[in-house]
């Protein structure tokens, strides 16, 4: 799949499933815009793949989201694809979660997001043309104990994704979302608070839970996301696709 010229955001591109899909942009030739948080490792990734200077600030707040859209239109005259990679989780029951932590999993995850694919739109719209990835979550469809305000946000971004594909059919802009389902990155490795999941209990945890038997890795939902924003899924908008190695099946 072939991207040359064309421009590409990631959010959330300086780590895990963000990371992967940046990398995968940048070598099929895009001029891609990595956006993210954490300067210091978003810096280091967009040297390492040879893209644009990041642009780093918080999804949560829309005036930066339509600040990041104006400066990679400015940048290179137009905007192609944005990946709405950019989420954060709180693994906690509604008694264990504070108002701080809810609002935050629903600024990051949804308004973020929104905000987001609304400066993007705005931008495609004129063009004629865009595609939108959200990253959504099997447990945007399906229920996870003990991780109520990450299921709620992630059920709202499967929402967004259809209301706003159908909104956007006639105007040549495609927008879908990918559903991952327990794949190693980061914030799965982040089993509560502040612990980290061993390799020994990540092991186990696949071998009971996922009909694979083993954990996806990032660029296996990468080229998902790739193959939704290319000209080979012309015919594609309002999906949601699990890549979950069968877990939403049972």
């Amino acid at each position: 799949m072939e991207f040359t010229k064309q421009c590409v955001i990631v959010t959330g591109g300086a780590s895990g499933m963000g990371a992967a899909t940046a990398r995968l942009f940048a070598a099929a030739g895009a001029q891609t815009v990595i956006v993210d948080r954490n300067a210091a490792l978003a810096r280091q990734v967009a040297a390492e793949f040879g893209v644009d200077e990041p642009l780093i600030g918080d999804v949560a707040d829309s005036a930066f989201c339509e600040r990041c859209v104006q400066t990679a239109v400015e940048r290179h005259g137009r905007l192609d694809v944005l990946v709405n990679a950019a989420g954060t989780i709180v693994r906690a029951d509604a008694l264990h979660t504070s108002d701080e932590e809810w609002l935050r999993v629903m600024h990051v995850n949804t308004n973020g997001l929104f905000f987001m694919s609304r400066a993007a739109v705005r931008v495609m719209k004129q063009q004629g043309s865009g595609a939108i990835v959200n990253f959504g979550s099997i447990w945007g469809g399906v229920g996870g104990k003990g991780h109520v305000a990450y299921c709620a946000s992630k059920g709202a971004v499967h929402q967004i994704t259809r209301a706003m594909a159908l909104d956007h059919a006639r105007d040549g802009i495609r927008i879908n979302g990918v559903c991952p389902g327990e794949i190693d990155t980061p914030m799965l490795r982040l089993a509560g608070r502040t612990d980290r999941l061993s390799d020994e209990a990540a092991a186990q945890m696949a071998d009971t839970v996922i009909p694979m038997g083993r954990l996806g890795q990032p660029e296996e939902v990468a080229r998902v996301v790739v193959f939704l924003a290319s000209a080979a899924a012309s015919y594609i908008t309002g999906a949601l696709v699990p890549v979950d190695a069968g877990y939403t099946t049972m």
